[in-house]
């Protein structure tokens, strides 16, 4: 006869994590919290709480929140702890807090940073428990063991991956707040049949499809309470069309002023009858993140990353001129055998199709990531702390990594942020798009006395007069022509202060029209 298993009155169990910012929800956590309630015992559920912080409170405050919410007294606690590559240091001060003040609260760790390569990590060292991998069914087990025995031996578990099917979906776990304020994650998959090593994704053996139907009735019950803003994390969106078809007819069929979607594409998988649909959504509903990564044949083949570089870029053209889809795409920089002039071939093939955003990255070591096996041969050398960025190669020296660096900082004020249309347009021209901006770059880091040796706290007027100033000092170019220019940008950007550079030429202006801030940066790529 098996007994009935109940908590002890005092037991209480806390999710929590560290966000980047405010409006990223854990998806993560949720999915914890969501099965609680099931996989061998009673429901865990009712104790459970999930408090999000972000990583700019201060450690003190978070470790002081958590303790408030768990009961005075000798109960049996547990604060399980999400840990990623954008958090770890700020998590393990926490953690260090936690435990000086309360020596008997049991601190379980899980998370992508703490999967691989853990043993020398402060933070386990300092925890009770370390759940590596899918944690869905491991977490639950493992508090129902910590709360009724027999205690767990081990302080490293390998987490249990159970067919999808027996994983409760997180989405009721997004709160009216979140819906109100917050990005919403979503995944139809999981996992990644490719093997690019800079992935974590390349451990994966293949990806796994949640069953759409149940999928598609958890997004309609989302929908139905409001929510607009979907973020797509499944890697690989279009991998199977027939899936990926019925996600977007979903969506075409529950069109409104504030639908948002966001799905990473495949770049060379992007077949007739995919195209149709996708031709189908109105402006502002739908971007793409696309990740190229690098055009290089050699480095594709390197880091075994399989593309099609031909179809590649016919299906991004195609999506410039068929579809209104955003198209944010990435490139990697400080790829093994990547120099920066190969580099620079493959920036100005892409930006001469023309996408409205191309994300300029530096090559991270994740943990556990194929991509270390390069790290001799190809004279890698990375940070020792997250994020773990490569400092040079051999093909890269470290000075020419920091050039980089502050190239891509640039460029996303100024290109991705669609600010600078025409003054991008006009900086860009010449036989090479990366060749001009980059000598923008150098001269705005050395030259410029209100940007020389930054790369944060640029407003857009700073940059605007630092524009005029290299075009009629640098480029000789006509300074009324170029006032004129800059000015258009202006005014299209909605800003309303009052840059040196166009002293006079603003006058009265109309308010700027109100928009919705996760469309903002996209209407300003919208062409005149």
């Amino acid at each position: 006869m098996s007994r009935e298993l109940t908590p002890p009155p005092r037991a209480c169990i806390i999710l929590s994590t560290l966000n980047a910012k405010y409006i990223h929800a854990s998806l993560g956590l949720r999915y914890l919290l969501a099965n609680m309630a099931r996989h061998g015992g009673e429901d865990l559920r009712a104790c459970s709480l999930l408090r999000e912080f972000t990583i700019a409170r201060p450690p003190q405050e978070i470790a002081a929140a958590l303790l408030a919410e768990l009961p005075a007294g000798e109960g049996r606690q547990i604060i399980g702890f999400g840990v990623y590559i954008w958090n770890l240091a700020q998590t393990t001060a926490v953690v260090r807090l936690l435990k000086a003040a309360r020596p008997t609260l049991k601190i379980v760790l899980g998370g992508p940073e703490l999967s691989h390569e853990w043993q020398q990590q402060e933070i386990v060292q300092l925890a009770d428990h370390l759940i590596t991998g899918w944690g869905d069914v491991s977490f639950p087990k493992l508090c129902r063991a910590l709360i009724h025995g027999p205690q767990p031996l081990q302080k490293v578990i390998a987490g249990e991956q159970p067919p999808l099917d027996e994983i409760e979906l997180p989405y009721a776990e997004f709160s009216a707040e979140d819906l109100a304020h917050r990005l919403l994650y979503v995944e139809a998959s999981r996992g990644c049949p490719f093997k690019c090593e800079f992935c974590l994704s390349a451990l994966d053996k293949t990806a796994w499809a949640f069953d759409l139907d149940f999928f598609l009735g958890e997004l309609d019950r989302l929908y139905a309470r409001g929510a607009r803003h979907f973020k797509f994390v499944d890697r690989t969106f279009n991998l199977k069309i027939e899936a990926s078809l019925r996600v977007l007819q979903f969506f075409l069929e529950r069109l409104d002023e504030g639908l948002f979607l966001h799905f990473e594409l495949v770049p060379d998988h992007l077949p007739e009858r995919l195209k149709a649909m996708i031709a189908r959504f109105p402006p502002g509903v739908l971007q793409f993140e696309i990740g190229i990564q690098s055009f290089n044949p050699e480095v594709q083949q390197t880091i075994s990353r399989r593309q099609d570089t031909a179809r590649t870029l016919a299906n991004l053209q195609w999506l410039l001129q068929e579809s209104h889809a955003h198209l944010h795409t990435d490139l990697i920089f400080g790829l093994p055998g990547e120099s920066l002039e190969s580099f620079a071939a493959g920036f100005d093939q892409l930006y001469a199709i023309g996408p409205h955003e191309i994300q300029l990255g530096v090559l991270k070591r994740l943990r556990g990531t194929p991509i270390a096996r390069h790290t001799a041969a190809f004279g890698m050398l990375y940070e020792e702390t997250p994020p773990y960025t490569v400092l040079q190669t051999a093909a890269v020296d470290a000075a020419t990594m920091q050039r980089f660096k502050r190239l891509a900082r640039y460029w996303d004020l100024l290109a991705n942020s669609g600010r600078f249309k025409r003054a991008m347009a006009m900086l860009c021209q010449g036989p090479s798009a990366f060749g001009a901006f980059l000598a923008f770059a150098d001269w705005l880091w050395q030259w410029h006395p209100d940007t020389a040796g930054k790369t944060s706290g640029l407003r857009p007027e700073v940059l605007l007069d630092a524009l005029f100033d290299y075009f009629t000092t640098q480029r000789g170019e006509e300074r009324e022509h170029v006032r004129q220019l800059l000015r258009a940008d202006y005014l299209d950007s909605g800003a309303r202060s009052n840059p040196r550079c166009l002293s006079g030429l603003l006058g009265d202006r109309a308010a700027p029209q109100p928009m919705a801030t996760k469309r903002l940066r996209q209407a300003r790529h919208v062409a005149d």
